[in-house]
């Protein structure tokens, strides 16, 4: 569902009529835009792609991976982005700052008599009462003010620095859960674990999956259609309904490609046969992604985290009707996604978690809407969180940064490190590695990790491909200690090549030359694999 501004005719308009305000609006739209497009002609993401029609065989557990695997095996996560940049202050209202709040809202503000409080000093607009029971039961939190140091303002970019784990300053291509998937599963791309560690849907142009050398930890769909698809079916798209002329073989040919990446199409169709849905769902893009999700994990599918998006959020003009509409979508989708497991016995085994890239300013515009701004709340749903309550200081509305814009509270790499460890048993240390390096603070929110597996950290072990200008490609890697390596080189669908290298090697760094040691090669996209002693590591490479 899209807010009702409508920025196709704002890019219609010549260039001369435009403000500096919507020039830039529209250039950020634009970028957006195509970052998504490049992001989908991936199919599905570089690491579903890379991933092919090769034999699935589990990858080596990690004692991180076995204590998600045991125990507490059953713990998810469902994170759900709110793309565009959620006005918090109409989805928490703040009752202890109404004057100030109306004031800088004349005509979108939220009339007390149409909400249901909270506490006292918080409440929720009434069109959001479906998730009052979860309130009332002790399985709901709000994050107050999350947000970070010199809010960028950009959708393009602060959504990159929520899933990279960055500062402003800083500027990343990889994402803070690709990061930590890769030191757990470094030879993913030729053996990859047996069922997908993160489902993302409708949100393939985000970093969060990503790992440093480019490889999607996620099996990412850009649709939500299509995820319902391949669990109905096992396969993505039609092969038979194909026109009988040129193009319908060379539709048939990209539709079979695309559908062979897919690696994980029996687990998931598997899973969903076996799950059921017990409720009904509104019939909205976010409530069928809720619907779809519950059916996996009641079918046993063994995937951590999910990503779900609703997009919408930019709210720019006509707020009020359009706000409303997301935020009933949201409550009505939370309240059945836990009626629905709560039959299975699978409520108390799920927490949600709601991101969006940036809030909204305190004052309302000129167009009925609200610009970009800062701070926002964060909110978590489920029975892991032992109680209903706030976490950090709301913040204030009269002393605002030079922009009118609130100033954040809560960083917002906190409530991802609190979840991370707290909730799915992640190793502190590998968590706060995750965020490169940096410990963030750890929120009160209730839950508790209980796991008898010793968790460890698994030892980097560095490696990189090197493209020198005479067109040669080297794989560069550090021995810490002497030992025998083999070095691999596989086709886009994981399947052997060459050995480019198998000997024994002394401590330092090492570089093995591809074409010199594998002969004449096609141009194109291969994987090449290190085994080094019990270890196996894996990246892509791109030969010119």
């Amino acid at each position: 569902m899209e807010p009702k501004f409508d920025h196709s005719n704002l890019f219609k308009l010549p260039y001369a009529k435009l403000t500096a305000e919507e020039l830039e609006h529209q250039r950020e739209h634009s970028l957006w835009d195509r970052r998504n497009f490049f992001k989908a002609l991936g199919f599905a993401g570089a690491g579903s792609f890379m991933l092919g029609k090769m034999h699935i065989s589990a990858a080596p557990h990690s004692p991180i991976a076995e204590a998600l695997a045991t125990g507490h095996t059953d713990r998810v996560l469902v994170i759900v982005r709110l793309k565009g940049g959620n006005d918090g202050l109409n989805t928490i209202v703040p009752v202890n700052q109404y004057s100030v709040y109306a004031n800088k809202r004349p005509s979108l503000k939220i009339p007390l008599s149409e909400t249901f409080n909270l506490s006292a000093e918080y409440a929720m607009p009434k069109f959001m009462n479906a998730l009052q029971p979860l309130w009332a039961e002790g399985k709901m939190k709000v994050v107050h003010g999350v947000g970070y140091q010199h809010q960028n303002l950009s959708h393009f970019r602060s959504a990159d620095i929520w899933a990279s784990g960055t500062d402003e300053e800083q500027t990343l291509n990889s994402g803070m859960l690709g990061r930590y998937y890769a030191t757990q599963n470094p030879d993913f791309l030729t053996n990859p674990p047996e069922e997908p560690l993160a489902i993302q849907v409708g949100s393939v142009g985000n970093l969060l999956f990503t790992g440093d050398d480019n490889t999607n930890y996620a099996f990412s769909v850009a649709d939500p259609q299509q995820l319902y698809n391949l669990a109905q079916k096992g396969w993505l798209h039609d092969m038979n309904n194909l026109p009988e002329c040129l193009y319908g073989e060379q539709l048939g040919f990209l539709r079979g490609i695309t559908n062979s990446t897919f690696i994980y199409a029996g687990v998931i169709n598997q899973a969903y046969t076996e799950g059921a849905n017990s409720v009904g769902y509104d019939n909205t893009t976010l409530s069928k992604q809720f619907a779809m999700v519950a059916r996996l994990i009641k079918g046993g599918l063994g995937t951590k985290i999910y990503l779900i998006t609703l997009d919408g959020f930019d709210t720019h003009a006509e707020q009020p009707d359009t706000h409303q509409e997301l935020l009933t979508d949201l409550a009505h989708g939370i309240s059945s996604f836990y009626k629905d497991l709560k039959p299975a016995g699978r409520e108390g085994d799920v927490l949600c978690m709601t991101i969006s890239e940036f809030g909204r300013r305190v004052d309302q515009n000129a167009s009925q809407g609200t610009d970009h701004g800062a701070a926002a709340p964060v909110l978590l749903f489920g029975g892991g969180l032992n109680g209903s309550g706030f976490v950090g200081e709301h913040p204030s509305l009269s002393q605002l940064d030079q922009a009118g814009n609130m100033i954040f509270d809560t960083d917002y790499r906190q409530p991802y490190a609190t979840v991370l460890e707290q909730w799915l048993c992640i190793d502190g240390q590998a968590v706060d590695n995750a965020l490169l390096g940096v410990h963030h603070q750890r929120l009160e929110l209730g839950l508790t990790c209980i796991t008898s597996i010793s968790e460890q950290t698994r030892k980097e072990f560095i490696h990189k491909p090197l493209y020198a200008p005479e067109g040669e490609v080297y794989i560069e890697f550090v021995l810490e200690r002497p030992n025998k390596v083999l070095v691999q080189l596989c086709n886009i669908m994981g399947q052997h090549i060459v050995d480019l290298s198998n000997r024994y090697m002394a401590p330092g760094t090492h570089r093995v030359a591809v074409r010199a040691n594998a002969g004449h090669l096609a141009s194109g996209q291969y994987v090449y694999r290190i085994i080094n002693g019990n270890e196996a590591y894996s990246r892509s490479i791109v030969l010119m």
